[in-house]
């Protein structure tokens, strides 16, 4: 059986554990070969950490650890460099001053190289770090993984510590671009790219490797690497539900990649679950979707221009969504536009469950018990027990969405619920006249729902009618059900609920 190196970030223990790696060192040749200065921007949980680990063991000459890898009979072992190695993941920035222990941190490496440093200021010290390392062991290798984790763990918390991190950080890089000549290779990674005003001013010469055409594969795992790496697992599971629930992914508009932390816990488990949310999300994200209203991804366009950075005093919630790994790249529309959607199931699922919840008042309630009842009742054909079950959904709205600028909540949840649904349920159907709130499609019968707040159920049937919702389903041989539904905002409940047989 192979070992599933889950959550392990650290090639070397990796490779000494006899754990499976999936050789990206292929990319790490034509990096270090073909350029010097570099920026990587992925999503959380995609291998980042362990291409920066893969880097330090490669340049400090540990040739034992690359046995069997593509880069080991090419690599020239003779020649080693000192690496200056940052994550900011590691870094205690809560509790203690960032400066500081950027300060500290570059001084311990300083000793690991016996190397005596003079100043005190951390923008002093790594100049100087940098200066004295190369002229004593050859030209540096600088790997900064994590950038931007002491602004992003403040968005939307406190924008005032996000600023004044943003600032350290930034004299902190403004550094590199003076000692290029002391530099081998520099690398930086992160989760989100900022604008280079914010962060980079002074290295505008970085090559922005996120949507580089070369490196689609460079994290994440090909479809041709799961065939090769994990055969034996393919035999025990099935190739399209992984696909469906793990694959997706990309960033070069042409290379699909799965998500190897999901992929790996899948071949471990033997369980197709929601593993990658679990492991973390970006809180701000949410409350910038609720400020901002947004809960429906289905027919979000881009370009790459706006998907390409965002700054604090400016969260663009579609550049966030994107580098946070929630959508990517769909369909080519005219003009250099794209349709983003979501990558696979496990991120649509994650992200209807969690917004479901964060736009509820009892946000501890939980999704499925209620979403079980209302398929049984579809099944069923169960018209009192649906409407139990949306009285069960409604009645922790929050009070003042009675206004009317937060009757967009009300949407949203039936957006949200009837999404989490599953596959025969549809949300916001559109049509050549307009667009059912909800659709629920199964063997024997198709149910449409149409939502109203202040108004009858009658009148809700009379839209289904007029707008045609049902039409295109005529010749299925089906039962096909109009469902108007109507929400009291003084009671907060469903005073008004109809069906009948179209």
């Amino acid at each position: 059986m192979q070992k599933y190196p889950i959550g392990i970030q650290d090639f070397g223990e990796i490779i000494g554990g006899g754990y499976i790696y999936v050789d990206k060192t292929k990319y790490i040749y034509d990096l270090s070969t073909k350029g010097k200065p570099y920026f990587l921007s992925r999503p959380r949980r995609f291998g980042k950490s362990l291409l920066v680990s893969t880097m330090d063991e490669l340049f400090k000459g540990n040739k034992e650890l690359f046995k069997g890898t593509y880069i080991y009979d090419k690599w020239d072992w003779s020649q080693r460099n000192p690496v200056i190695r940052m994550s900011f993941a590691k870094l205690n920035f809560k509790d203690l001053k960032l400066s500081d222990l950027i300060g500290e941190a570059l001084i311990k490496i300083a000793l690991d190289y016996n190397i005596i440093i003079e100043s005190e200021n951390y923008v002093q010290i790594f100049d100087e770090l940098i200066s004295k390392l190369s002229k004593k062991s050859g030209k540096v290798v600088i790997l900064i993984d994590e950038y931007d984790k002491p602004i992003i763990d403040y968005l939307g918390e406190d924008n005032e510590k996000a600023n004044e991190n943003r600032t350290i950080l930034k004299r902190f890089y403004s550094v590199l671009k003076d000692a290029d000549a002391d530099i081998r290779l520099l690398f930086i990674t992160g989760i989100s790219k900022f604008t280079k005003v914010s962060i980079f001013s002074d290295l505008n010469h970085l090559n922005d490797l996120t949507i580089d055409s070369n490196y689609g594969g460079l994290c994440g795992i090909t479809e041709t690497e799961l065939q090769s790496y994990f055969s034996q697992e393919l035999q025990e599971l099935d190739i399209n539900t992984i696909r469906e629930w793990y694959n997706g992914y990309t960033w070069d508009r042409k290379t699909k990649v799965y998500n190897p932390f999901s992929l790996l816990n899948l071949f471990s488990k033997k369980e197709f679950h929601n593993y990658w949310y679990q492991s973390g999300h970006p809180s701000f994200l949410w409350k910038l979707l609720k400020q901002v209203n947004v809960y429906d991804l289905e027919n979000i366009e881009a370009n790459l221009m706006a998907l390409d950075s965002y700054d604090i005093e400016n969260l663009d919630y579609i550049a966030l969504l994107y580098q946070t790994g929630y959508i990517t790249f769909g369909e080519e529309l005219a003009n250099g536009f794209y349709k983003m959607k979501f990558p696979n199931r496990e991120v649509e699922e994650s992200f209807n469950r969690f917004l479901w919840k964060n736009f509820r008042e009892n946000i501890s309630l939980d999704p499925t018990s209620v979403l079980l009842k209302l398929k049984k009742a579809f099944k069923e054909h169960d018209f009192e027990a649906m409407r139990e079950q949306l009285n069960v959904l409604f009645a922790s709205l929050p009070y003042d969405f009675m206004a009317k600028e937060k009757e967009v909540i009300f949407h949203a949840i039936i957006h949200l619920t009837f999404s989490l649904m599953g596959e025969f349920v549809l949300s916001e159907v559109h049509t050549h006249k307009g667009r059912c709130d909800a659709l629920a499609i199964m063997d024997d019968a198709i149910f449409c729902f149409e939502f109203k707040l202040g108004h009858s159920a009658q009148f809700a049937l009379q839209q289904i009618h007029v707008k045609g919702y049902l039409d295109a389903y005529k010749n299925q041989g089906k039962k096909r059900y109009a469902i108007g539904v109507n929400y009291n905002k003084a009671t907060r409940e469903i005073d008004d609920f109809d069906w009948e047989v179209v």
